[in-house]
């Protein structure tokens, strides 16, 4: 499988070299960074780096993704995988979620509640979010998911499928409740995680913890009302 990975940063320098440095390659072909407005100097470093560079000068965690898939565009990989920038997620365990594409996936979560975690690492009102999360989910969607994890591998026709549109903190939501309305096949595996080089730009403050729950919140009910029906008039949906 011809797999890319897309990293979104904002003011990572000291740890992008990291998470490039322990990409796996191969299985991967090309890793594209996305620069987010960076003001500490992250573009010079990705510029020595075995990357592309992409700038997205509109701030949002969803809108370097979005510019991170648009830049593969024109020569699309089989797979894509969305990593942070940050070095919490441990880039040597892609192939982990390769092999359950591989299985027959069409997306698979890195699940950090599943795995091994470093103590400090998650913090209270991220583990927190994520449970909260996941629970409105299972009653909203029938689909039960252990977290919203960013290290995820989707199939490129999967992606294209749901047609993402979020640009900022409901990114990692929208995809998967769009992947359950659409019954695409989902897998979790064990992922370890690790406190992250520096301050988290969302859970590492009171005002961004809650404008990302704020916005998780709203996309889970966002699409989970009036869900989508499939030809015979049932609910498409995956439990």
């Amino acid at each position: 499988m011809r797999t890319a990975v897309v990293i979104p940063v904002f003011n990572e320098r000291e740890s992008l070299p990291l998470v490039v440095a322990d990409i796996p390659r191969p299985p991967v072909g090309e890793i594209v960074v996305v620069d987010n407005g960076s003001t500490d100097g992250t573009s010079l470093v990705a510029q020595g780096l075995p990357v592309r560079l992409v700038r997205e000068p509109r701030r949002g965690y969803g809108s370097a993704c979005l510019a991170g898939v648009a830049a593969l565009e024109t020569d699309p990989p089989d797979v894509l995988v969305f990593l942070d920038g940050d070095y919490s997620d441990h880039p040597e365990e892609l192939p982990l979620l390769l092999a359950a594409i591989d299985a027959g996936a069409d997306l698979v979560i890195g699940s950090r509640a599943l795995g091994r975690r470093e103590p400090g690492a998650l913090l209270p009102q991220a583990r927190f979010g994520n449970l909260l999360a996941c629970f409105l989910i299972r009653i909203l969607y029938g689909h039960r998911y252990t977290d919203l994890g960013p290290f995820r591998a989707i199939r490129w026709d999967a992606y294209r499928r749901i047609g993402m549109v979020d640009t900022n903190f409901g990114w990692t939501c929208e995809m998967q409740v769009k992947a359950v309305r659409e019954a695409l096949a989902i897998a979790e595996v064990p992922v370890s995680y690790r406190r992250r080089v520096g301050v988290s730009k969302i859970t590492g403050t009171v005002g961004g913890t809650l404008r990302a729950g704020y916005k998780i919140l709203w996309t889970i009910a966002r699409y989970g009302f009036g869900k989508r029906e499939t030809g015979n008039g049932k609910r498409k949906n995956r439990s």
